[in-house]
């Protein structure tokens, strides 16, 4: 462990802008939507009207988990924040662990730091240091902020106990993966399936009102904490558990494998490259076709798990004369179908501009290992060479909406008879979704051709999009604040208007983004990180 404390120090400087950036959001959005429930919902009355909904719509506890206290501030904002935060908290936690692990042995600066008086474990246990950090730090501001508001102090340390329990499991989770994978992209595959995974299982739990399924997740331990329903306190020793665990199984892995290697051993390839690798285009493909898939097989699952689901939102009618006069007047059961549908294609389209983003970045990645600089001297122009990645990141990004699109039309048309028509229906509304995403890749573009050093913030910009997006109507920002970000400009398909100028408006701003990052990155030198 020699040498950890500087390693620390080290970590801590290289995120000091990210780092603070993903606590004040994963902090904000609970204390917002705490602030947002007690004037939307000042009565109890409201609140428990609110809760009686949700209860009986399978759909909705899927995405947001059950009500265990509708009638409180604080049981309404624990059912709506906590799986948004928890997931937050447990990205941000398996991104920090590759990063300052599996990625330093990919750039050769682990062998370096290796060669000084650092002892084996220091950078694994500085980078575990590191996410233990922030998510102390969250545990608390969050307390603070919900205290602040009003709320009771166990209910809000239950709370943000289970928000930092789900970052420390996929701590553990990314310190394996970071020992099992030979790269850090798989790395970072590794952790985030294993996160698609358990917000899946804890989703078809939730839907299906098992609770043995949802303790499978550790999502599910986190919205089982109870906050401000009875606190269970005993849950949160369980991610503690957990987390010691996996890291214990990622030391004895560490100690089978060679530096640099992983436990998973490359295979080997021909001694020769084929001819069509000669091809900018098809050797973009080569790199980016294993994430691809799994990205296109995952949509594809959770979009006909939704399509299963859809059907179910028709319950919120029975025994509610308002609520079915109103609907009748809008367009009956059909359009209640139509909101559910449009509000998962939007959580697709944000989940998929960071798939747009990563393929986007993934020429800083050549570059910083090096691998960008041979192949540039050849006789590859750098603009072909860039396009290729760029192509893979907009088809790429298009072709997952569609595979979500057109499961979950498949599967709500098997239910309702008409699997053909729903299909065609369905994927075209994610398809619609796909120009929004484009202007995620171009400013990931963009940054990569001007500011190479701080392409992470084409992540942070994804992640203020979505706060716009999902958070901007519960939170009553101007509407012109709210459009900022480009999914929110588009019509709400399907049941929406069709209007063609926010897509025209939105393609040219990503051929504007994507053009000037191109012409950028042809004009600048290549930079090491």
């Amino acid at each position: 462990m020699t040498g950890t404390g500087v390693l620390l120090r080290l970590a801590l400087r290289r995120d000091r802008l990210m780092l603070p950036l993903w606590i004040l959001v994963i902090v904000a959005l609970p204390i917002g939507t705490a602030s947002a429930i007690a004037e939307l919902y000042p009565a109890a009355g409201q609140r428990l009207t609110l809760g009686t909904t949700i209860m009986a719509n399978p759909a909705l506890q899927a995405l947001t988990g059950p009500v265990y206290e509708a009638s409180s501030v604080g049981g309404l904002t624990a059912w709506r924040a906590t799986n948004v935060a928890a997931v937050l908290a447990a990205l941000m936690s398996a991104l920090l662990v590759v990063r300052h692990t599996r990625a330093e042995e990919d750039s050769g600066r682990a062998e370096l730091i290796g060669a000084a008086p650092v002892g084996r474990y220091a950078l694994p246990a500085a980078a575990v240091l590191t996410s233990l950090m922030a998510n102390l730090v969250i545990a608390a501001l969050l307390t603070a902020g919900l205290t602040g508001q009003g709320l009771p102090l166990a209910g809000s340390a239950a709370f943000a106990g289970s928000v930092a329990g789900a970052g420390l499991v996929f701590t553990g989770i990314a310190a394996v993966a970071a020992q099992v994978a030979g790269a850090a992209r798989a790395a970072n595959t590794i952790a985030v399936t294993a996160l698609g995974l358990s917000f899946l299982v804890r989703a078809a739990g939730d839907a299906a009102g098992n609770d043995a399924v949802s303790w499978v997740s550790p999502l599910g331990w986190a919205q089982r904490t109870r906050a401000f329903a009875g606190e269970r306190w005993w849950v949160l020793p369980m991610s503690a558990a957990a987390t010691l665990i996996l890291l214990a199984v990622a030391d004895q892995v560490a100690r089978r494998r060679d530096l640099g290697g992983g436990l998973l051993a490359a295979r080997r390839g021909p001694a020769s490259a084929a001819p069509s690798l000669r091809s900018p285009l098809v050797l973009a493909w080569r790199l980016h076709r294993g994430s691809l898939a799994i990205w296109a097989v995952a949509f594809a699952v959770v979009g006909g798990v939704f399509g299963a689901l859809a059907e179910t939102v028709g319950d919120l009618i029975e025994g509610n004369e308002q609520i079915a006069g109103l609907l009748a007047a809008l367009g009956g059961e059909n359009a209640l179908v139509d909101t559910f549908f449009a509000t998962q294609l939007d959580l697709f389209a944000l989940v998929a501009g960071g798939y747009a983003v990563q393929a986007a970045l993934r020429p800083r990645s050549e570059e910083v290992a090096g691998r960008a600089e041979p192949v540039l001297a050849a006789s590859v122009p750098r603009s072909r060479w860039l396009f290729g990645h760029v192509t893979l990141s907009l088809a790429g990004s298009a072709l997952i909406l569609a595979a979500a699109g057109l499961a979950a039309g498949v599967v709500h048309g098997l239910r309702v008879g008409d699997p053909a028509g729903q299909a065609v229906r369905i994927l075209g509304a994610a398809v619609a979704q796909v120009p929004a995403v484009w202007v995620s890749a171009g400013f990931a573009v963009l940054l990569f051709g001007l500011l190479p050093r701080a392409v992470a913030a084409a992540w942070a910009l994804l992640v203020a999009f979505a706060v716009l997006d999902l958070f901007g109507p519960l939170f009553q920002f101007d509407e012109w604040v709210r459009l900022l970000s480009p999914y929110a400009r588009l019509p709400a398909l399907p049941g929406g208007v069709f209007t063609p100028m926010p897509y025209v408006w939105l393609c040219l701003t990503a051929v504007l983004l994507i053009g000037v990052g191109i012409a950028g990155f042809v004009q600048r030198d290549l930079e090491p990180d």
